[in-house]
């Protein structure tokens, strides 16, 4: 049991970070001249094609399985997809205005904006420790983004984008842990990723028909899809099983750490104090919210 725990989270966790990294490549490829339609249209269709091949290469499960992926299920699972598309649209839009270290803790507002959804949903107040939690969360983004000492420089359209990535990628969370549970984790992914490739073509079929640079299907295209729509979803299926859910949100974290020094190495941003405060803040309140409650006698 410990060793598949052991396995498990090393897997979650190797998951988080290969999402880290996404937004640092995105940097680089904006760098070398390719645009948002080109980047998320890319990601999408070679990241279909790699879970295409890994589903063909994977025993096939049981009848009870097969039979689930239904008409029903694989329409609810293409219509959800469509917040991965606006995911990657509005968080590709925030770093493009704003640093990855911020662009980070911005898509990490899904954390309180779950504990919403949940109110919305289920009409019940949450705890008084989710309440503190969120609370925590939301003066760690203040520290974190530097409102509080370098509000000048900082960019509030690249702000919107990047809450509004959360507020998608919280849809995303929602619906993927609701929709066709028992279907294959890679037959899910692959109707979710064509919803989100369909979502960024119609946003992009401008640039499509006007300008699109092939090349970036054999340069950061590739890069992209390895990282953010192939390996993730493969590494939390197979890891998650094997661990708790609220290890696997503690595990996810590390995403933020990830995130913000893969840019301090490779782009040279620049974190002060006050935002490495707010980043363990988050991380920290991360943690506690998820660490098993003991037993009362």
């Amino acid at each position: 049991m410990k060793k598949q725990i052991v396995q498990g989270s090393l897997l979650v966790a190797l998951g988080a970070a290969c999402y880290g990294l996404l937004a640092t490549y995105v940097k680089l490829a904006y760098s070398d001249g390719f645009n948002i339609a080109e980047i998320t249209v890319s990601q999408f269709v070679i990241g279909i094609i790699g879970l295409l091949i890994l589903n063909v290469l994977v025993k096939k499960k049981d009848e009870t399985t097969i039979k689930k992926s239904n008409k029903s299920n694989i329409f609810k699972l293409i219509l959800a997809g469509t917040s991965l598309g606006l995911t990657s649209t509005f968080y590709y839009l925030a770093v493009q205005l704003i640093p990855v270290s911020i662009g980070i803790v911005l898509l990490m507002q899904t954390v309180w904006m779950g504990v919403v959804l949940d109110i919305i949903l289920t009409k019940k107040m949450p705890s008084f420790g989710k309440i503190i939690a969120v609370i925590l969360i939301l003066f760690g983004t203040i520290l974190a983004t530097n409102m509080l000492f370098d509000v000048q420089k900082i960019n509030f359209i690249g702000i919107g984008w990047g809450l509004l990535a959360a507020v998608s990628y919280t849809i995303s969370v929602y619906t993927s842990g609701k929709i066709a549970v028992g279907m294959h984790a890679f037959r899910r992914t692959i109707w979710m990723l064509l919803g989100g490739l369909i979502i960024v073509v119609l946003i992009s079929f401008p640039t499509i028909i006007e300008k699109f640079n092939w090349q970036i299907f054999t340069s950061w295209g590739i890069v992209l899809a390895l990282f953010g729509t192939i390996l993730p979803p493969v590494l939390f299926s197979i890891g998650m099983p094997k661990i708790n859910l609220g290890l696997g949100a503690i595990l996810s974290s590390v995403e933020i750490p990830v995130s913000v020094l893969m840019a301090y190495f490779l782009l040279h941003e620049k974190v002060n104090i006050y935002q490495w405060s707010g980043i363990v803040l988050i991380m920290l309140t991360v943690i506690v919210m998820n660490l098993p409650k003991k037993e009362q006698d």
